[in-house]
Parts: C-alpha cells; structure tokens; sequence
C-alpha cells in the first residue's frame, strides 16, 4: 500500500464520491466519506460506462464486478401513444454502436461495485451534512450538522446537482444551474411490466415527452420519463406520482403499469427538473467539486456517469503528479477535463429535441432518419459516428 500522503474528506456517496475515495485511497489518502443520506439508495436508470469511463473503470479494478451486472444490449421498439408497435430496433444496432468497450447497469449497481470495493477502505459516514467549510493555505476543517469538526488536506464536493459543499463554498445554486426546462423520472420496476416482451423496451416519443419501459426480467425492469414543462418547478413539488400521471396518464402499453408500480412506492423514484451545472471553476484552495456537483451534463448527455469515473480517476493521477501542492493539482485536473465537459453539455442542449420533439412533425421526421438509420449502408456510417463521439 502507498505511503499515506494527506487525509481527503469526500462529501457525497454516489458514483462520483465512491469512486473519488477508491480511487485516493489507492493514492494512499486517508479516505473520510459523509454522506447526508441515512443509508444507501438502489435502483435509478441505466447508464452506459464508455469510453473514458469505461477505461477509467478498468484502471480502478472494478470493470470485472460491473461486467456481472452488465444488461447488455436488448430490442428497442418505438410504440405509438396506445402501446401498438412502430419500429423495432435490433439489440445488435446498439451494440454496434458502442463497441466492445462498454458496459449497461443500473445507476445503483455501479455505486453498489464502487461502494463494496471502497467501504474497507474508507471511514464512510451516513446522515451527515457539512454546515462550514472554513480553509487555510494548510488545510480545510468542515463543520457537520452534529456539532463535531474534521480537518483534512482536501474536500471534494460529489455532493450531486444540487450540492451542499458548492453552496457553502462556492455560493447559491441559482447562479450555476441552468435550468433546461424538462422533468426527468427514472425507477426501477418490482415485477416484470405488462404489455413489454421480454428482453425488449417500449418507447413513446410525442410531442414534448418520452415514456420509455424495459422488461429485461424480474429485478432487472425499469422506466424512464421526460417531458418538458414551463414550470419545472411547480411539476417537482407537485410530486413524481401527480406530475407523471397528469404527463402520461393516456398512455398505454407497458405505461400504466409502471405510473401503478411507482404509486405504490414513491420514494424508489428518481424524479427532478433537468439541469446543468456551468461554473467558472470546480476548486477553491484546497476545496474542489467533480461530478455533477462540478459540471452537471444532464441525462440528456448520456455520459454522465463516464464522466464521473473519468473525473475520480484523473483527479488521482494529477494529486500524484503534484504532489503536496493540492491547488496546482487541482488546477491541472480541471484544464484537462473542461474540454471533454463542454463538449458533452453542448451535445446535451443539441439532444434535447430527440427526447421531447416540439411538434407531430418534428416526431415523424425523427421515426423516418430512424428508419433510414437501420438501412445497412447508412447504419454503418452511423455507427462508426457514434463509436469515434464515445472515445
């Protein structure tokens, strides 16, 4: 094991947070992780781990546990509002697309890998927020919401998009989210949906929205919905059940069942407004943000988990390159990694329409370059497209 080099506290224990402390503790950080949460959480959407993810993952020794989850590729059927099929999609077009170097989990299976490699590794602390943050060119000391204090080298905020560590730090979250006017929910399903063959997802995309409902078996179903709103605030509030009965409710298909499933247990949703974060920069002295706390891609990136790994394991390599200068390292990660983000939220806000369409027209002319797509001269152009985009 290294020699340790300095204490770190990570607040946030999510994907961004569990990797961050693997990935330090194998630096040879003294590892702290709060997280406010009382326990773990389950379940959320897929994610795809590719490209520098991907690769990150493998560096970390943790792509064989995610490879035992890996949901692999499965028949995507686009389905119109009453459930009837439209087009079907073969799994192997996905495939191709990604390539070899990818992995499909569940949001909470990732941070199952992560937390099970870490959780010996570090002091892990649940039901805990920091409430200051106060630093000096040697040190940071947080303040916690139960009265006790923790020095350390370096805090990293993977607190998520609605981070604490950045509020405190860095100032309120209204002047770094960009708000992109749509609600996403994802949830897993306990039982498998009716009206979904199996090893199949149906999706609905009309004007303004998507539904979309996987049956890959028991314990391995899921639904995902966005739609866009004029008050994203408003839908939040009104909760996941009210909100996506009153988007969805005239849906058919696999869709009732799943606004039945999330009715009967409200909490195992994921349901919040879309958003970016865009800062002018992730580090203070000796505080610094990653992931979605940092730079917030959105779901309509798709790479955010990737990013995430990337951005733990990176932040690693550029603390061992600087050693004790905490601030040059971390103003060396951040130059590295701004590029690739940019790009990836400049693809986000272009994808937008792809999830909810403005119109019935703009519906049809997406079916029909889906179409076009699966013609086999077009279909291999495409997919080389998207293999060099996801590098």
């Amino acid at each position: 094991m290294p020699k340790q080099v300095g204490r770190v506290i990570v607040v946030g224990a999510g994907i961004a947070g569990l990797a961050t402390a693997l990935r330090l503790h194998r630096a040879g950080w003294d590892v702290r992780v709060v997280e406010r949460a009382p326990g773990r959480r389950g379940g959320g959407y897929l994610v795809n781990l590719l490209g520098v993810g991907h690769s990150a993952a493998q560096r970390l020794g943790v792509l064989p546990a995610l490879a035992e989850r890996d949901l692999g590729m499965f028949t995507s059927i686009l389905v119109t509002a009453d459930g009837r099929e439209k087009l079907r999609i073969p799994p192997a077009f996905g495939q191709a697309a990604l390539g070899g170097r990818a992995v499909t989990v569940f949001r909470g299976d990732l941070e199952s890998v992560l937390y099970e490699a870490v959780r010996d590794r570090a002091n892990i602390r649940f039901g805990t927020t920091p409430r200051s943050v106060t630093q000096d060119p040697d040190g940071v000391e947080v303040g916690y919401d139960d009265g006790t204090t923790e020095r350390a080298d370096l805090l990293v905020g993977a607190d998520g998009v609605h981070s604490g560590v950045r509020e405190i730090v860095f100032g309120p979250e209204a002047d770094v989210r960009v708000d992109l006017g749509h609600l996403v929910a994802a949830f897993p399903l306990d039982r498998v949906p009716d009206g979904v063959p199996v090893g199949a997802g149906t999706t609905y995309i009309g004007p303004g929205r998507t539904a979309a409902v996987i049956n890959l078996g028991p314990g391995r179903s899921s639904a995902f919905f966005t739609y866009r709103s004029p008050d994203p605030e408003a839908e939040r509030a009104a909760g996941a059940v009210s909100a996506l009965t009153g988007a969805f409710g005239d849906l058919g298909g696999g869709v009732p069942d799943a606004l039945s499933q999330l009715a009967a247990d409200p909490p195992r949703a994921y349901f919040d407004a879309v958003s970016q974060v865009v800062t002018d920069r992730w580090s203070r002295g000796r505080v610094v943000l990653l992931g979605d706390a940092a730079w917030c891609v959105s779901l309509f990136a798709g790479y955010g988990a990737a990013l995430a790994v990337a951005g733990a394991d990176r932040l690693g390599d550029a603390l061992d390159e600087h050693g004790g200068d905490v601030p040059a390292a971390l103003a060396r990660w951040e130059a590295s990694l701004r590029p690739e983000v940019r790009r990836r939220q400049a693809a986000a806000r272009r994808g937008m329409s792809q999830y909810a369409p403005a119109t019935r027209a703009h519906v049809w002319v997406r079916d029909l370059s889906i179409r076009a797509v699966l013609l086999p001269g077009i279909r291999g152009l495409v997919q080389h497209a998207v293999r060099r985009a996801n590098r």
